[in-house]
């Protein structure tokens, strides 16, 4: 007899008790099972059978016992077995579980995940950078649509990570998660880098390691804005209008908001064929993105007042606070049919750290 895993406190069922055969009303009965017991996002999951859910830990070579997350302000943990049964329930397939667990690993040295960042009104949702061979070995986009819907490892993965924070830390929405609105798309954030039609190095590279490693990086974002420019005439034309996104003043909650890029390769062409690094791109960038307490006073967000300092009108407040990969990550990512790019706003302060997928 095959039941329903119940890692959650909850009393064992059966699913031959719902359904003697696969079938669609079968089928259509166990997702509406998981429904009602709360342990699902909204969307249809799959139903975590205690086969499915060894078959899952025998790939990762992890013991199920094994912590691999914590919340410290609850009190609770998840365990590679608990990983597990969200990852199938995600729609994950065996092979994506050592991701998922070092997707983890990369979370758990995020300051934001670790000070309730998953109960943020914010609503935030992690960013998942995967670098690699595994991309092609999981099949994870990272040209055409990387970020958008039709990729499965892009779209699973992460959405493990949200049913784990749902199921294994108990923070479900107008519960223990306060968001406002929430991120759309919150869960569904990964894709690879572009390393292919890149001109530069890697983001794993940056952060000290080899090139060709499995490497996910990870951070909690609160949105992201498209930047389409393929009307340019220069790198200064495409540079200027990546500086009128950063520092719009939505994302200020503070004197700085953490700010990255995903570029598309044909605008990192444009400013490699220009002669610049992708330091260049930074350091142009953080030098120029701000506005000045009397801009910010304009909109409600003058800093005079706040703290013991005090600016004169015309100060000019830096969007992001440095020039460090860290402060202001740039990975090469989508296709090079348009020349778009986007701006993603981070939660708190990135790491800047790179694991690798064992």
């Amino acid at each position: 007899m095959t039941h329903v895993v119940t890692a959650f406190d909850e009393p064992a069922e059966s699913i031959d008790a719902l359904t003697e055969e696969f079938d669609p009303d079968g089928a259509r009965e166990v997702i509406e099972y998981l429904h009602r017991r709360g342990w699902t996002d909204g969307l249809p999951a799959v139903a975590a059978t205690e086969e499915r859910v060894a078959l899952f830990i025998s790939e990762s070579g992890r013991d199920p016992d094994d912590i691999v997350g914590r919340h410290p302000q609850l009190e609770r943990e998840v365990t590679v077995r608990d990983v597990a049964i969200n990852a199938v329930m995600a729609g994950c397939l065996p092979e994506y579980l050592p991701l998922v667990l070092a997707s983890w690993d990369a979370l758990s040295s995020e300051r934001a995940a670790l000070g309730g960042g998953w109960q943020s009104t914010s609503g935030p949702g992690p960013l998942l950078i995967v670098n690699g061979s595994i991309r092609e070995r999981l099949g994870i986009a990272s040209s055409s649509g990387a970020l958008g819907p039709g990729h499965r490892a892009n779209m699973s993965v992460p959405r493990a990570i949200g049913l784990t924070v749902r199921n294994g830390f108990g923070i479900r929405p107008s519960e223990l998660e306060q968001a406002t609105l929430g991120v759309p798309g919150r869960w569904n954030l990964c894709l690879g880098e572009n390393e292919e039609e890149s001109p530069w190095e890697p983001l794993s590279v940056e952060l000290g390691h080899a090139r060709g490693d499995d490497v996910v990086s990870a951070t909690l974002i609160r949105g992201v804005e498209l930047v389409d420019n393929r009307s340019f005439s220069s790198a200064e034309d495409v540079l200027g209008d990546l500086v009128d996104t950063v520092q719009r003043s939505g994302a200020l909650i503070g004197p700085h908001s953490p700010t990255g890029l995903l570029l598309n390769p044909e605008h990192a062409r444009l400013f490699a064929s220009a002669g610049m690094s992708k330091q260049d791109v930074r350091e142009w960038i953080t030098s120029r993105a701000g506005k000045t307490e009397r801009q910010l006073a304009a909109v409600g967000k003058g800093l005079n007042g706040r703290g013991d300092r005090e600016f004169e009108p015309d100060h000019f407040h830096r969007t992001i606070a440095g020039s460090s990969v860290a402060q202001f990550p740039i990975i090469v990512a989508g296709s090079s049919n348009a020349a778009m790019s986007l701006v993603f706003r981070v939660l708190g302060a990135w790491s800047g750290l790179g694991f690798p997928v064992r």
